[in-house]
C-alpha cells in the first residue's frame, strides 16, 4: 500500500479537494483506495456525503481507544473507503499528551491493512501538531498542495523543516515527492514566477540527503474552477458533480500520473514466445541476430573495430525445460567478395566504392 500524506499547514490551499478527487479518480482506475480524515473540521467526511456528528467510528477512536482500523473504515464509493472524522478529534492531542509512542499510533493501526489497499491518502489538518505528526509517521510520501502566491511560499520552508525532522527522528522512509499547484492561473505572471522559483529550489536539492531531494512539481496543475468549490456542498466528488469541467479534467490527469508512477515496468519478453500450455505442431528454432554497424560500436574515434553479429538461439517451443540454455555467440562478420543488390536488407545499401570507410542508410 502506498501511503501519501497530503499536507500544508496553510488552510484553503486545496488539501481536502485534492484528497477527495484524486482518490475518486484512482478508484475509477481500478485501484483500492482508503482515505483518512485527520482534520477535526471533518471536511473530507463532508465532501464524501457523510454527516460527521452522526458517525461514532473514525480516526478519533483509532488514536485514543486503540480501535482496529478495518472496523472503523466504511465504503463510500466503489473501490473507495473512508476513515471519517468529527469534532471529537479536537481533544485527541490533549488526551494523548502522556501516552508513550503517541506519534506512531496511526502507523501501527495501518500495518494490519497494508495488503488490503493499493493507496492510502491522508487529509491532514492545517497545522503541525500531533495529528499531522501521526500522518507523517505513517506515510511514505508527502504531496504538498500549494497556492502559487508569495505568502504561500513563506510557510513552505517551515513545512519542509518539519518533514525533515520527522524523517530524521521518527520515519526515515518519509520523502517529499510532489508539489501540486492549485488555483493556478496560467495567464498571470505571478503563478509562473512562483512555479519557477519552486523548481529552482527543488533542483538545488538534487543529490543531497534532504527529505525533498527527489521532490518535483507535478506536470499538471489545478486550474481555478468554481465547480470544485460547489461540489462539497452536495457531498459529491467533482466527477459526480460535473465530470466535464476543468477541475475534473485536471484531477483525472493528476491521478493518472500518480497511478503510472507506481506501476512496475513490464518484463521484456523474448520474441516468438507463447502462452503457457500452448504448443506448436512443429517446434522451430528461432534465431535472433543483431547486426551492428562499425560506427555504433567504436569506442575511440578512428577505431578499426569490425562489425559483429550477435546470435542467440532461443529454446524451441515444447522443448525440455531442463535443457541447458544455448550460449550467446558473438562472431565477426566476414566480408564477402560480391553480393547481389536484391539480397540486401532494407536497412542496408551497397557501399560507395569511392568511400570505403562509410556506409549509407
Amino acid at each position: 500500500m502506498k501511503t501519501i500524506a497530503v499536507l500544508n499547514q496553510k488552510g484553503g490551499v486545496g488539501k481536502t479537494t485534492t484528497v477527495t478527487n484524486t482518490a475518486a479518480a484512482l478508484a475509477t482506475l481500478g485501484a483500492k483506495v482508503v482515505v483518512i480524515d485527520l482534520d477535526p473540521q471533518a471536511h473530507l467526511t463532508i465532501h464524501l456525503g457523510l454527516e460527521p456528528q452522526s458517525i461514532e467510528s473514525g480516526s478519533y477512536r483509532i488514536l485514543t481507544q486503540s480501535a482496529k482500523f478495518e472496523s472503523e473504515i466504511m465504503m463510500v464509493r466503489p473501490n473507495l473507503w473512508l476513515l471519517p472524522a468529527n469534532i471529537n478529534l479536537v481533544g485527541a492531542e490533549s488526551e494523548l499528551v502522556s501516552v508513550v509512542g503517541r506519534e506512531i499510533i496511526l502507523r501501527e493501526a495501518l500495518q494490519a491493512s497494508e495488503e488490503e489497499f493499493d493507496y492510502c491518502l491522508i487529509d491532514c489538518a492545517p497545522s503541525l501538531g500531533l495529528l499531522t505528526l501521526n500522518a507523517l509517521a505513517a506515510a511514505g510520501e508527502v504531496l504538498i498542495p500549494l497556492q502559487p502566491h508569495f505568502l504561500a511560499l513563506q510557510g513552505f520552508g517551515k513545512l519542509l523543516q518539519t518533514i525533515e525532522l520527522v524523517n530524521r527522528r521518527i520515519n526515515p522512509d518519509l520523502k517529499v515527492k510532489w508539489i501540486l499547484l492549485c488555483m493556478f492561473d496560467s495567464r498571470a505572471s505571478l503563478p509562473n514566477e512562483v512555479k519557477a522559483d519552486i523548481e529552482r529550489f527543488l533542483h538545488s536539492a538534487r543529490g543531497t540527503n534532504s527529505a525533498w531531494a527527489q521532490a518535483q512539481v507535478l506536470p499538471y496543475f489545478i486550474r481555478r474552477n468554481i465547480k470544485l468549490a460547489e461540489a462539497p456542498s452536495y457531498g459529491k466528488t467533482i466527477f459526480e458533480y460535473e465530470e466535464s469541467c476543468h477541475g475534473a479534467e485536471d484531477y483525472r490527469k493528476v491521478a493518472e500520473y500518480l497511478y503510472a508512477q507506481y506501476q512496475e515496468p513490464a518484463e521484456t519478453a523474448l520474441p516468438e514466445t507463447h502462452a503457457e500450455g500452448e504448443t506448436q505442431e512443429q517446434p522451430v528454432e528461432v534465431t535472433e541476430s543483431i547486426h551492428t554497424n562499425v560506427e555504433s560500436v567504436q569506442s575511440d574515434e578512428g577505431s578499426d573495430m569490425p562489425p559483429y553479429e550477435i546470435e542467440r538461439v532461443l529454446r524451441p517451443e515444447g522443448a525440455d525445460e531442463n535443457r541447458e540454455e544455448p550460449p550467446i555467440e558473438i562472431r565477426e562478420i566476414q566480408p564477402q567478395e560480391s553480393q547481389a543488390s536484391d539480397e540486401l536488407t532494407p536497412q542496408q545499401t551497397q557501399p560507395d566504392e569511392s568511400e570505403p570507410d562509410q556506409q549509407q542508410y
